[in-house]
């Protein structure tokens, strides 16, 4: 796009003021705009995994934000551990797949990074694929977690998200991007 067709808004370049600073989230105003940025700088990461069945692994857990029962795919935030701060994502999608679903991946691609909600918060998200993986556990999480596991049949996954959602879940639209993923990234 030309830069003379562009508009950015007038007070995008304003002094960021913090509102508000928790202990993993920080709320900011510039100019008009109100956003949350995370403490942790390096974001998120999600985890996109098939079972040697050929079944994708998605969690289903309580978001207190939401209030409401969730479907996600393993996920979790980069360098949220005391003393591993500098722990980059890869690593990251190694020990939350672990962690959350009791299964351990061999090893894990890159596949995409953006904003995870780019008018509310600056928080980045990284979509990696988890391969080779082998069960060593049963998963749920640690113990601030109750994650139940599911292990959905590759070809089913779309068509049990959808009755997941109308059986009242909220089911994140960001597991269809990774379904997406699956079959259209390209493999190492």
């Amino acid at each position: 796009m030309d830069s003379d067709t562009r508009r950015i808004p007038a007070d995008a370049d304003d002094h960021a003021e913090t509102l508000f600073q928790g202990r993993w989230l920080t709320l900011c105003k510039r100019g008009r705009w109100e956003y949350v940025e995370r403490n942790n700088p390096a974001g998120a990461v999600i985890i996109i995994a098939v079972t040697p069945a050929d079944c994708v692994l998605f969690v289903e857990q309580y978001r207190v934000p939401i209030r409401q029962f969730t479907i996600e795919m393993p996920a979790g935030l980069i360098g949220d551990i005391a003393g591993e701060e500098n722990e980059g994502a890869m690593l990251a999608a190694q020990r939350e797949l672990e962690e959350e679903t009791g299964w351990r991946c061999a090893r894990v691609e890159y596949l995409h990074a953006g904003p995870s909600s780019s008018g509310m918060s600056t928080e980045q998200i990284t979509f990696v694929r988890a391969l080779d993986l082998t069960r060593v556990g049963s998963g749920g999480g640690d113990d601030t977690e109750n994650i139940v596991v599911h292990e959905i049949p590759r070809s089913e996954a779309g068509a049990w998200l959808f009755e997941r959602a109308a059986a009242g879940y909220s089911v994140d639209p960001k597991l269809f991007a990774g379904l997406w993923f699956l079959e259209h990234a390209p493999t190492a």
